[in-house]
């Protein structure tokens, strides 16, 4: 028996609200509190609905080289890292994008590319799609749902179609405008981290759709949260949610990030949005001490002092929901 078994998890779609129904005002009111995923429709994001096809952006971003991700396979993996980092003339990776089939290719016709923008020096410089693409800037107006301060970086998304880009989280919240093509996201409560089999801020589990369930099967409890992006939709990703993206035509978008807790809580090193936020960072670190320190104990002695630490942590930091 194949140990790659379908399951049927409990699903759950994410909540839909039209534009003309929201404002700024209202977002922050009554669905930003909630902390949970949230689809906005019908919101006038400006000519970039109609012009951001394949050729235009071609024409309008030009021959400037940009570092994108390459792989032959249809899931991209992170942490088994398979795709390749490559350099192309923006018009020219854009071209090869919308293609199904590649006469100009590294590897195979069918191969897929993913650009996500990041800084001119991405070790310093975070990402900011205004500044980094001022002609394609004009086409669009982005919904801002937070402080002017607060901002983050804004980062423009390019992909082939039919590409599935790995499931991990952010430590700030961010909206997923998507202006050309469909997008599945399928999204993750937090509170299920412990059942996502996670190496840093990213899960092990590449197929989630046909997940190895002998491998990881805390993943069977998971709840699904999921919606299909139309042109045009925005969808509200709040921190620690993870999400998985899958393209499922060529597909053009801008995520915007911000910073929604006190801004001493942010790692100021970090230019993508994912380190982890200060005061985790330093408690990750004495957890590492205090197993250091239980290994010097015979086995049956580590194992008790351990159960007491997780239930400790459990009884003192689980976030208990209101009932």
């Amino acid at each position: 028996m194949s140990c790659h078994q379908p399951i049927e998890p409990l699903v759950q779609q994410v909540a839909k609200t039209s534009a003309t129904l929201l404002n700024d005002q209202t977002f922050k009111q009554d669905i930003y509190p909630q902390r949970k995923p949230h689809v906005i429709t019908g919101y006038n994001l400006g000519p970039c609905m109609q012009k951001w096809n394949g050729h235009y952006l071609a024409d309008i971003g030009g021959q400037e080289m940009v570092k994108l991700h390459v792989s032959t396979h249809d899931k991209m993996d992170f942490i088994t890292k398979n795709f390749s980092y490559k350099s192309l003339p923006f018009n020219e990776f854009v071209t090869r994008a919308s293609e199904d089939k590649h006469e100009n290719y590294f590897y195979q016709p069918n191969e897929k590319y993913y650009l996500r923008s990041i800084g001119n020096d991405p070790r310093k410089e975070i990402a900011n799609f205004t500044q980094q693409f001022p002609d394609l800037a004009t086409d669009i107006n982005l919904p801002q749902y937070y402080e002017s301060a607060a901002f983050f970086s804004s980062v423009l998304r390019i992909s082939s179609g039919n590409l599935h880009i790995w499931t991990h989280y952010d430590v700030m919240d961010n909206t997923l405008i998507q202006i050309r093509g469909r997008k599945r996201v399928v999204l993750f409560s937090p509170q299920d981290a412990s059942n996502l089999y996670l190496q840093g801020d990213k899960s092990l589990i590449v197929d989630i759709d046909n997940p190895d369930l002998e491998k990881y099967p805390k993943f069977s409890s998971v709840t699904r949260y999921e919606c299909i992006l139309e042109p045009g939709d925005i969808l509200f990703i709040p921190a620690m949610w993870f999400h998985n993206c899958a393209a499922l035509d060529f597909s053009v978008g801008i995520n915007v990030f911000w910073k929604h807790l006190d801004p001493s809580f942010y790692d100021t090193r970090d230019t993508y949005g994912n380190k982890d936020l200060l005061p985790a960072s330093r408690a990750n670190q004495i957890v590492d001490r205090a197993i250091k320190a239980l290994e010097e104990l015979p086995d049956d002695y580590k194992d008790f002092y351990a159960r007491r630490l997780v239930s400790k942590i459990q009884t003192l930091c689980y976030h208990k929901p209101s009932s």
